[in-house]
């Protein structure tokens, strides 16, 4: 069954772009032009994914993903003119998935809105539990614990986090990161990493992931028992 996407954004040539595109790829595509429709329209249609642009009239891309993730757990692909991190942190902290900054091809849209899917949809048929620390991972529920508590993350958040911890404390650079987690075959989009490392380090502890200048990231070794 084709999957159902929502593009919010306020330029209508791009949207329609961005439609052309992804329907030519077997998507179903609706569109909105603001942020108040654009929530009514997720909420009538629960799409699979929402293509979000940040600046929005009514209400900006920011509410809007707050909004519609407390009706329905929903991919978002945000897409911001601005090239600032502090806005691409905020908008991973309040449940996008991933983010494209303008200008970009439809293509690499195409390609990020293929590559969250395959995230998002991923089914898994154990219930393995596996600890890191304090932290405790739901391999098939995609959760995450500490302390009884549960901390959301992302799809792509939670897949980082497993592919750190998986290496067991041995670097990986952005390229293999990008390669691993969101599909990506060329070195393109390494703040991407960087975006969503600080928002792991943020939601389950500084600590969580060291940086090896020059090189990537690695997972810290938990301190065992005293």
């Amino acid at each position: 069954m084709a999957k159902r996407i929502l593009i919010i954004e306020d330029e209508h040539d791009l949207a329609e772009l961005m439609a052309s595109r992804l329907r030519s790829e077997g998507f179903i595509v609706d569109i909105r032009n603001d942020g108040r429709t654009g929530v009514e329209q997720c909420m009538a249609s629960e799409p699979d994914l929402v293509v979000l642009d940040l600046m929005l009239p009514e209400l900006d891309g920011l509410e809007v993903c707050r909004q519609i993730q407390q009706h329905r757990r929903t991919p978002v692909v945000m897409v911001t003119a601005k090239d600032d991190e502090s806005d691409v942190l905020i908008g991973l902290g309040v449940g996008a998935d991933d983010y494209i900054t303008k200008p970009f091809s439809p293509r690499e849209l195409a390609a990020r809105v293929h590559a969250v899917l395959r995230r998002t949809t991923q089914t898994e048929t154990d219930t393995e539990v596996f600890l890191h620390g304090e932290l405790r991972f739901h391999r098939s529920a995609r959760t995450v614990e500490l302390d009884q508590e549960s901390i959301h993350l992302t799809a792509t958040e939670f897949d980082l986090a497993l592919a750190l911890i998986s290496a067991k404390g041995a670097v990986l650079s952005r390229e293999q990161l990008l390669h691993q987690v969101w599909g990506y075959r060329d070195g393109s989009g390494a703040r991407t990493v960087d975006s969503h490392v600080r928002a792991l380090r943020r939601k389950l502890g500084s600590d969580l992931v060291r940086t090896v200048h020059g090189v990537g990231y690695a997972a810290t070794t938990p301190p065992g028992p005293s």
